[in-house]
């Protein structure tokens, strides 16, 4: 069935987004630069201060401006399969036939650039207390793929993982990791770890200290996509201690070109650069980051407040050792509280039952108001193009675990929150006043 908005709440004039981008005028001043100067190409004083301050903010030594998150997403992995088996045949990724572990419930952007590289993505369970891969379902893949050596996390929606314990199972297995951070570029996580540090530095500090997501990989990533926390119409950034792995990023992605007077290659290129434009409206976004976290969490803090007494439970994160940058404001409804729904491919129905909700109805009712809601990331290990790879839970193997003859079901996280959650209005420039309506028309969906 479809929501029936009977409780009269008036739609909002103007649409309420689940994230816009946010302008504040610097970043036309900047275009304008570009434009006046004629530098409108993929060189120019925008792309190198963007590089600088994203530097200076997460922590990295090195950083190189690529025109998306999943263009240094894959020139990460090329990277990590160069450092692991050596220089591919033209034709061949680095990681041809490698199985590579990935985050489970992710944007696809995380996992397909391991197949660019021809890699075999293995998917790992989430866990509930933050919704990202589960160390114990990752040390459980280790066990079942001993030979894999490269590892990809991302942080949903904003949220830090449980990097600490994912980095010492990955260091116990002598893997790599690739940090997808693309969601959550701001967010802080308290580590006990020394990272990225010559090998003989290795280990654990006394002291836990803060450190920005987008350093604690080997390779690691942010995005600058049009609803990310800060924007640039477009654009994403390869991060890295290695000046090497750097200036190989750097090479690649301006198409390989040696060092010749006529253009000469040894190595496919890519057309991956940022352009100096885009760097602009980037540039003129950076020193309003914080501004926007902090308008990101009173907008979770007002959801959590005003949906303390239905059935529902916010995106959870860990409050001692991590701050999000709280992108996206997420609920979860109770088992208990949730009606019938299921859904098919592309199409969806519940049943509407008194005193529950489903995240259907839900987004359903939002929309009546003019508000844009959207389901949780559908798990990878989920989708159709990847039915067939493997899926580790904390359990072992998630695949063919039920039995016609016997009683019992298997664990599988990621779908239940899937099926459970959804992203709510997180607009930074949505009032107070517009919540409280759409925290009223969530309410509704209970009565």
């Amino acid at each position: 069935m479809a929501f029936k908005n009977t409780s009269a709440i008036k739609p909002f004039e103007k649409r309420i987004y689940l994230s816009s981008p946010t302008m504040h005028g610097d970043e036309a001043r900047y275009m304008m630069e570009a434009y006046e100067t004629n530098w409108m190409s993929t060189v120019g004083e925008n792309i190198n201060e963007v590089e600088r301050i994203t530097c200076e903010k997460i922590g990295c030594k090195y950083s190189v401006a690529l025109s998306a998150g999943t263009a240094a997403l894959h020139m990460a992995m090329k990277l990590a399969g160069l450092k692991l088996y050596g220089q591919a045949d033209v034709g061949h990724g680095t990681l041809e036939g490698k199985r590579v572990f990935a985050s489970d419930m992710t944007f696809g952007a995380t996992v397909n650039p391991i197949v660019y590289e021809g890699g075999i993505p293995v998917f790992i369970d989430t866990e509930y207390d933050t919704w990202n891969m589960d160390p114990e379902a990752l040390e459980k893949a280790f066990e079942i793929y001993p030979e894999v050596k490269l590892v990809v996390m991302a942080h949903l929606y904003g949220t830090p993982s449980k990097i600490d314990e994912l980095k010492a199972v990955c260091d116990k297995y002598g893997a790599i990791i690739i940090e997808d951070a693309a969601e959550s570029l701001g967010a802080k996580y308290k580590s006990k770890f020394v990272y990225n540090c010559p090998d003989g530095d290795r280990g654990r500090r006394a002291n836990a200290y803060w450190r920005e997501t987008g350093s604690f990989g080997k390779y690691n990533c942010i995005s600058f996509n049009g609803n990310k926390i800060i924007t640039g119409s477009a654009g994403g950034m390869l991060l890295t201690d290695n000046l090497d792995a750097a200036n190989k990023v750097r090479k690649w992605s301006t198409q390989a070109r040696e060092n010749a007077a006529w253009y000469q290659h040894e190595e496919l290129g890519y057309n991956y650069r940022m352009s100096n434009v885009i760097a602009g409206v980037i540039r003129g976004q950076y020193p309003h980051l914080e501004e926007h976290i902090a308008q990101k969490k009173a907008i979770y803090e007002r959801y959590k407040e005003g949906l303390k007494e239905l059935p529902v439970s916010m995106n959870p994160y860990d409050e001692e050792n991590s701050e999000p940058n709280f992108w996206l404001s997420c609920l979860i409804i109770d088992e208990e509280a949730m009606c019938k729904q299921v859904r098919g491919e592309k199409d969806v129905c519940y049943v509407k039952e008194q005193g529950k909700s489903c995240p259907t109805e839900i987004l359903e009712a939002i929309a009546s108001i003019n508000a844009e809601g959207r389901p949780i990331w559908k798990p990878m290990h989920m989708q159709p193009i990847y039915r067939m790879h493997g899926f580790i839970t904390k359990e072992g193997n998630g695949r063919a675990r039920t039995n016609a003859y016997i009683a019992g079901s298997a664990e599988d996280v990621g779908m239940d929150i899937f099926n459970r959650g959804l992203c709510l209005p997180s607009d930074n420039k949505m009032t107070a006043e517009q919540q409280d309506r759409i925290i009223e028309v969530i309410r509704a969906c209970f009565e």
